[in-house]
């Protein structure tokens, strides 16, 4: 049985940074693509980064594109999502999530996912 359990959540001011972490278990994680989504108050889940299984090859929703690096350590099982100069817009319940195949931006293409850390970003 696969687990994602994310962490690293909390209240941040504007423009601060947080590292959020995914703990893998249940399937060899270098075998599976990985991404970062989120879902704020009212909204529809979206798309937030992605990252291919072993090159390292990352795609980045436009509203994070250079506020936020993705990165796996597969010899750790662990996914992580830097994100800096936050903005009150970035509040949202962030899910990772894990898909067999190619590095993916679709949310409906993911097999498993966590249970989500909160993250909230105060102006």
């Amino acid at each position: 049985q696969v687990q994602l359990v994310e962490s690293g959540g909390g209240l941040v001011q504007a423009g601060g940074s947080l590292r959020l972490s995914c703990a893998a278990s249940g399937r060899t994680f270098s075998n599976y693509a990985m991404g970062w989504f989120r879902q704020a108050p009212g909204k529809e889940r979206e798309f937030v980064a992605t990252i291919s299984r072993t090159t390292g090859t990352t795609y980045y929703a436009d509203s994070v594109k250079g506020r936020v690096t993705i990165s796996r350590d597969n010899a750790k099982n662990t996914l992580y999502l830097q994100m800096n100069s936050l903005k009150p817009e970035d509040t949202a319940v962030y899910y990772c999530a894990l898909r067999w195949g190619v590095a993916s931006s679709s949310i409906g293409s993911y097999d498993y996912w966590g249970q989500g850390t909160q993250v909230t970003v105060s102006s």
